[in-house]
């Protein structure tokens, strides 16, 4: 993976994988006619690919089939800002087992115990697994320049 911008390659890779790099990856791909597609989605991050589960039948699916290009951006929602933005190229495969979903909830809900787990866990739906190669990624950090923001968000009133 090429990154360019405020992190190295293992800064880079250490924020996708902690908690800060836990929210919604938001993929950009191209519809068929033409037209630009973008949806948010879970990650995880294994060995310079980003690894996402959706449904078998998800629009999303055919998009990438005709077109694995992609763009992707994953930041932090509150100040200081920081995160990873790239590109690269898509495949999509059956989730055996639903191994890559399973390892989403956990991620992203803290296990498989609640009605949206269950839900998505069903032997009734069918998933597949998004895996984006990243071939170049640029990273940003505010974190010093936006030290008053974070402070501020900081929701301590009592001075």
């Amino acid at each position: 993976m090429e990154v360019t911008g405020d992190w190295t390659a293992e800064e880079t890779e250490a924020f996708l994988t902690s908690p800060d790099g836990r929210v919604p990856l938001r993929l950009a791909c191209r519809r068929p006619g033409g037209g630009l597609w973008m949806l948010s989605l879970w990650y995880r991050y294994r060995e310079g690919r980003l690894e996402c589960a959706t449904g078998a039948n998800a629009k999303v699916v055919d998009y990438l089939e005709n077109d694995p290009a992609v763009a992707f951006e994953i930041s932090t929602n509150h100040p200081p800002y920081r995160g990873v933005r790239g590109a690269g190229t898509a495949t999509v495969a059956p989730d055996e087992d639903k191994a890559v979903l399973r390892s989403l909830v956990e991620r992203y809900l803290g296990g498989t115990d609640s009605p949206l787990a269950e839900s998505l866990l069903s032997p009734d739906r069918e998933e597949v697994r998004i895996a984006v190669d990243i071939e170049r990624a640029y990273t940003w950090d505010f974190t010093e320049r936006m030290d008053d923001a974070s402070n501020a968000s900081d929701g301590d009133e009592s001075e």
